[in-house]
């Protein structure tokens, strides 16, 4: 699918013209620049690598300084590749937020919050405190059993327990275009994207 790379600015509220307060979310999204066209004959399959957000020569390794030499632009922080553009693009042009339009829908992936090791209660939503089962009567948020004994003696792959929660990579799908300022570069969505301000998404269609 096309798409832009971008960073979450962070939630707003806008109202519709019922005068309904609708939660959004403004991204910045793009400018981005083709850094390699991807091709049937030498790849193997079409596509375009877009590159976001510019870095200094000295953060980036000299391979990464010549491959976007190449395409003539500086370093970028962030790269991906997109799939089936409708309109056909060079090596070195700009990508903007203008392939968007209003109220159409888009996907929004990005990393989750990081939020450490919690326990049962908080990542699975067991039921904890005026809950409590498999004799819990004094462990207030303890997980219970988690398997049988002597029989399969082990516990089973994909029981819930408690770990690292977060930071892991998420798709929000078919969040409505509400607004697209092309002078800004900027993109409002309906509802929440994954991530903290500052982070990077990538927007699909």
């Amino acid at each position: 699918m096309s798409g832009l790379i971008g960073k979450k600015i962070g939630m707003t509220s806008i109202f519709d013209e019922n005068g309904k307060n609708i939660p959004c979310t403004v991204i910045q999204a793009g400018p981005c620049v083709v850094t390699q066209v991807r091709t049937s004959e030498v790849d193997g399959y079409k596509a375009l690598q877009l590159g976001f957000d510019d870095k200094a020569d000295k953060r980036a390794s000299n391979a990464a300084v010549g491959h976007f030499k190449k395409a003539g632009t500086s370093p970028k922080y962030k790269v991906a590749e997109f799939k089936k553009f409708e309109d056909d693009f060079n090596l070195g042009d700009s990508v903007t937020v203008e392939m968007f339009k209003e109220g159409e829908f888009v996907d929004v992936s990005g990393t989750s919050k990081g939020k450490g090791f919690q326990g049962v209660v908080k990542r699975h939503g067991f039921g904890g405190v005026g809950q409590a089962t498999h004799g819990q009567h004094n462990r207030l948020r303890a997980p219970g059993s988690i398997g049988a004994g002597s029989d399969p003696s082990r516990v089973f792959k994909g029981m819930r327990m408690a770990g690292r929660m977060g930071g892991a990579m998420t798709m929000v799908e078919n969040l409505r275009v509400l607004k697209v300022d092309a002078e800004k570069n900027l993109l409002v969505v309906k509802g929440s994207v994954p991530g903290p301000k500052n982070s990077i998404l990538i927007i699909t269609k």
